[in-house]
């Protein structure tokens, strides 16, 4: 029988509870795999707290991303096999030992990639491509400021903005994760809890401010991030780790010095299987050019989920963290 983390009411890490579960054969379109591991994402987090609402309702199986062995295809399917190496960043139901998933959400994992680093880096990993060639065309003369540097998104996004060409400015809570960044890519780290970011930003960039700020905190960095912008600069908003940003006066944006703001998503950018495979093969490529490197700097049995979850929202961990069925 399948083991899975089973959420039967929204609240704390409590509420994540493992359980055996009958797993059908996969269906029309789907494939099942045997998985290897599971991300741990702060989405995960928003889902279990009723921020962000499950599509099935109660109860449900958290998790977007993982890896694992093909072991079964279901009628219609064609791009993948018995055996095959595969991963996905953006699956509901990842916190599992044995899952059926849709196809179309599938990736193969090429080889040289090992299922735990692709599980590992999927969702992360694609978040930090779109965010970096997509939303915003990163390069050479282009200077970033990253809330979050030594997250799972973060210690990624700062070796890739780096490997563009970018100057790469962070921000982290410690002397330890201000340490992990500096050796990921970053130029600059500014401990937000001793240092004014704003002050900083501007004193590193000599009053000009970044042209892009990346920011996944939400309520403790908003508005203070637009502050760091130059005029006609672009304020991305992914994400909300502390709160979401309450509702805001769009003339803000006008006062700050015409920006843009714009609240992406992976599903926007991987919404079909093409956008879907060229952002994973880029992801796979700087990876495999050593031009990126992911570390795995957590892991946790499957059972321990909660215990993952109450590190994550205390800021325990850093980088990326991993369950293991």
């Amino acid at each position: 029988m399948a083991q899975a983390i089973v959420v039967r009411e929204l609240g704390g890490p409590e509420v994540l509870k493992l359980e055996g579960v009958t797993l059908s054969p996969p269906g029309p379109g789907e494939v099942q795999i045997r998985q290897a591991a599971v991300g741990l994402n702060f989405i995960d987090v928003y889902f279990r707290t009723g921020l962000y609402k499950s599509a099935s309702g109660l109860p449900f199986v958290p998790g977007k991303e993982g890896a694992g062995v093909v072991t079964a295809v279901g009628d219609g399917v064609s791009l993948f096999s018995v055996g095959d190496r595969v991963a996905y960043a953006s699956a509901d139901g990842a916190y599992a030992s044995e899952r059926n998933v849709d196809a179309a959400q599938l990736v193969k994992v090429p080889d040289g990639i090992s299922l735990e680093t692709a599980a590992a880096m999927m969702l992360k990993g694609m978040t930090a491509q779109y965010l970096l060639n997509q939303t915003y065309q990163v390069g050479p003369g282009t200077t970033i400021l990253f809330h979050a540097a030594a997250g799972g998104v973060g210690l990624i996004a700062g070796q890739w903005a780096k490997a563009l060409g970018a100057t790469v400015i962070g921000t982290a809570g410690s002397q330890d994760k201000i340490d992990l960044a500096l050796a990921h890519g970053y130029d600059h780290v500014i401990n937000y809890r001793t240092d004014n970011f704003v002050a900083r930003v501007k004193e590193l960039t000599d009053g000009r401010g970044v042209d892009v700020v990346y920011d996944s905190v939400g309520r403790d960095t908003y508005p203070a991030s637009l502050d760091c912008i130059k005029p006609r600069g672009l304020w991305v908003s992914f994400g909300n780790s502390s709160g979401p940003v309450d509702a805001f006066s769009i003339g803000i944006l006008a006062q700050k010095g015409s920006l843009f703001a714009t609240r992406p998503t992976l599903f926007g950018y991987v919404a079909t299987r093409p956008a879907l495979e060229a952002c994973a093969n880029s992801l796979f490529d700087i990876v495999q050019s050593n031009k990126v490197r992911i570390n795995i700097n957590q892991t946790y049995p499957l059972a321990d989920a909660g215990r993952a979850h109450t590190d994550l929202e205390t800021r325990k961990t850093s980088g990326t963290t991993l369950l293991i069925p």
